[in-house]
């Protein structure tokens, strides 16, 4: 009687954890659905929240960074001329001596 006890026991145990697979995979296989939906969802709300620039702000902030390269621009134009014609005078000095 013991051994039949054991064994519906062994049995048991063994049905409840493919139970528990077969439903872990359902829930598995239904959460990605779910997840990209919400994923979505509070995508949506998300960009509810941004505050966009208006056309006047962008005209300025373009501006700005033009006139910033711009002034950059020369300033490394600007370095690059001295540095080669400081190059160039010391090359000079040393063949001329």
């Amino acid at each position: 009687m013991m051994a039949k006890d054991a064994s519906l026991t062994k049995e048991a145990a063994k049905a409840k954890k493919a139970n528990e697979k077969n439903s872990k995979k359902a829930a598995l296989s239904k959460k990605p659905k779910k997840s990209i939906v919400k994923y979505f969802k509070d995508l949506k709300s998300e960009f509810k929240k941004v505050v966009w620039p208006s056309k006047k702000t962008v005209f300025n902030n373009t501006v700005v960074v033009l006139v910033t390269l711009v002034v950059s621009g020369i300033c490394v134009w600007g370095l690059d001329t001295l540095f080669a014609t400081l190059l160039r005078l010391a090359l000079n000095m040393s063949s001329a001596g």
